[in-house]
């Protein structure tokens, strides 16, 4: 449990483990720290940011190659472990077994998917991952049926989609703008790694300028949609986007 615990705090980039010893990350400290916005893990916010470190970045071959690369929208269980083996085979990885794979899957399928009604077997097994919650695959006639739900989300609060946003622009290398095309295909995207469609991306886009205070700008122009980084976005900035998604409205509901 606790090597666990420790894998997974790694590849969300909650702390930093270089075998001698570990630390939290400021992401970490961020979330999760004696002052941290969510130490409980209680809003979804905290969801989101978990998957988009999880899914944003090939670390985890299987969760990233499913978000940002196997193209159907509804599948079996085998066709991500066909799609998986198919890619290991291009790739020449000698230590990817089929037994190696299929408990990859199996165990990518418990992070999203909700455990069916009917399901028999131990109690820790039927223990729901928090980020089923937040809905991006779901079980579909038998049980061996998937879906990704594609579409608007609207428990993304839009300081968590800034910050994937400028994570991704950051990777990819772009200076001043970024095509809605990028934003919305490109493997490791804000909108595939979210499962957003192009109509959802866009109303996203167009209000993020208001949401950020300038510091991204929606372009439309001559039928050319880009974004505008407003000049340089350090990480105090991003910080306080992802601060603003814990603040709750007057109505106690959490600001999206």
């Amino acid at each position: 449990m606790v090597a666990s615990i420790r894998h997974w705090a790694t590849v969300t980039e909650v702390i930093e483990d270089d075998d001698d010893r570990i630390m939290p990350t400021a992401f970490g400290r961020l979330i999760f720290g004696p002052s941290g916005q969510d130490p409980y893990m209680e809003h979804h916010a905290t969801m989101w940011l978990l998957h988009w470190k999880l899914c944003g970045r090939a670390t985890k071959t299987t969760w990233f190659w499913a978000f940002n690369h196997f193209g159907a929208q509804t599948f079996r269980r085998d066709d991500l472990i066909q799609g998986l083996l198919k890619l290991a085979a291009s790739r020449g990885w000698p230590k990817a077994s089929e037994t190696t794979v299929r408990r990859d899957v199996e165990c990518f399928l418990r992070t999203y998917a909700s455990p069916a009604a009917s399901f028999v077997g131990a109690p820790e097994d039927a223990l729901e991952s928090p980020l089923a919650e937040l809905g991006l695959v779901r079980t579909v006639g038998r049980r061996d049926d998937y879906q990704f739900a594609r579409g608007a989300k609207p428990t993304l609060p839009a300081g968590v989609f800034a910050h994937a946003l400028h994570s991704f622009w950051e990777r990819v290398g772009a200076t001043r703008t970024l095509s809605f095309e990028m934003i919305a295909h490109e493997p490791g995207s804000p909108g595939r790694v979210f499962l957003l469609d192009e109509a959802a991306l866009a109303d996203r886009l167009v209000k993020l300028e208001d949401q950020t205070e300038g510091l991204f700008r929606w372009s439309e122009t001559a039928g050319l949609r880009q974004v505008v980084r407003g000049g340089e976005v350090d990480g105090r900035a991003i910080s306080s986007l992802i601060k603003a998604s814990y603040k709750k409205s007057k109505n106690g509901e959490m600001r999206s």
